[in-house]
């Protein structure tokens, strides 16, 4: 289980943006995250990855504190993929930092082969975010934490992504935490929506499995 415990965040001496809040993923779980701009989503998806440390509380897996070093087993999608990778690699280097995908996943994933030999910058928006998904698909990941990832897709595009984040996600039952303001794309893709508003999480419903 990822399991954020009573954690405290704010940036200086701006009001914090939650304060004793709570939050638990299971493996295999599909659980979406809603609010409205400024609501500090995107900040609680860092904090569960690891990419910033709660003022008070901790985050865990399996009662373990995340791990400071090596492949981090919660891996954060942004919404902007240009920000997630080095400029100055080809597509094939990218892929390769943390693990090796199969021809069959790529093609899964819709990365044609002449994108390897390629500059992040001569790809399209959609085109890197596959690449970084699928990058974030390392075996010893056990959690994603998609941030608005399909926002600047095509319905197909995006129809075609989630298909094959599903696909691995089942495979090697990884948790998922999808933050989006398209409500009906977290209840196509989750059992469960939370909302986050005024610092604080409530269950908006409980949903069919996918």
């Amino acid at each position: 289980m990822l399991d954020a415990r009573k954690i405290s965040f704010g940036f200086r001496s701006q009001t914090p943006l939650f304060s004793q809040l709570s939050l638990q993923l299971e493996r295999g779980e599909w659980l979406g995250l809603s609010g409205d701009s400024g609501m500090g989503k995107s900040t609680l998806g860092k904090l569960l990855a690891g990419l910033l440390q709660p003022q008070q509380g901790e985050i865990c897996i399996d009662s373990k504190p995340l791990p400071s070093q090596g492949l981090r087993p919660v891996q954060w999608l942004p919404q902007s993929p240009e920000l997630a990778v080095n400029p100055r690699w080809r597509v094939k280097k990218l892929l390769c930092e943390a693990w090796h995908p199969s021809e069959s996943l790529m093609q899964d994933f819709g990365i044609q082969p002449d994108w390897l030999s390629r500059l992040p910058s001569a790809l399209s928006g959609g085109e890197l975010q596959r690449v970084c998904v699928l990058r974030a698909l390392a075996p010893g990941v056990r959690y994603l934490i998609a941030d608005e990832i399909s926002t600047m897709l095509d319905p197909i595009t995006q129809l075609e992504l989630w298909r094959a984040v599903r696909k691995v996600a089942d495979q090697h039952h990884l948790g998922v935490l999808v933050i989006s303001h398209d409500t009906a794309l977290l209840e196509r893709l989750c059992t469960q929506r939370l909302h986050l508003a005024q610092g604080t999480l409530a269950m908006v419903t409980t949903l069919e499995t996918p």
